[in-house]
């Protein structure tokens, strides 16, 4: 199947270090600036989804509010416990003014 962006923001919505969260197709997505790239990655916490775009961002690592297990928001790898499992991550384009996020994958 081709890949399929859709636009979630703009790029100026965006800040450095700061995580929006926004809904595609009935999921929840963060969307982040780390060190100028953008990345997007699902809004869940495979420990015990909650709400991983709510935790704290530093550097590339979020970490989720609920029991502090962190993911690399650029692939999704797990940094530390208790959470086993990566969080999904999506490519991310830009377009002039808009942030495409591919969701081909929801």
């Amino acid at each position: 199947m081709a890949a399929q962006y859709i636009p979630v923001a703009k790029p100026e919505e965006i800040e450095e270090g700061t995580v929006l969260m926004v809904e595609v197709s009935g999921a929840r997505l963060g969307v982040c600036k780390v060190e100028g790239r953008i990345y997007a990655f699902e809004d869940v916490c495979t420990h015990d989804d909650g709400p991983l775009a709510e935790g704290e961002l530093s550097g590339c690592a979020i970490e989720c509010p609920r029991h502090g297990a962190r993911f690399d928001v650029r692939t999704g790898a797990v940094l530390s416990m208790p959470a086993v499992v990566p969080i999904r991550t999506f490519p991310v384009q830009v377009q002039g003014d808009q942030v495409l996020v591919d969701v081909e994958k929801l």
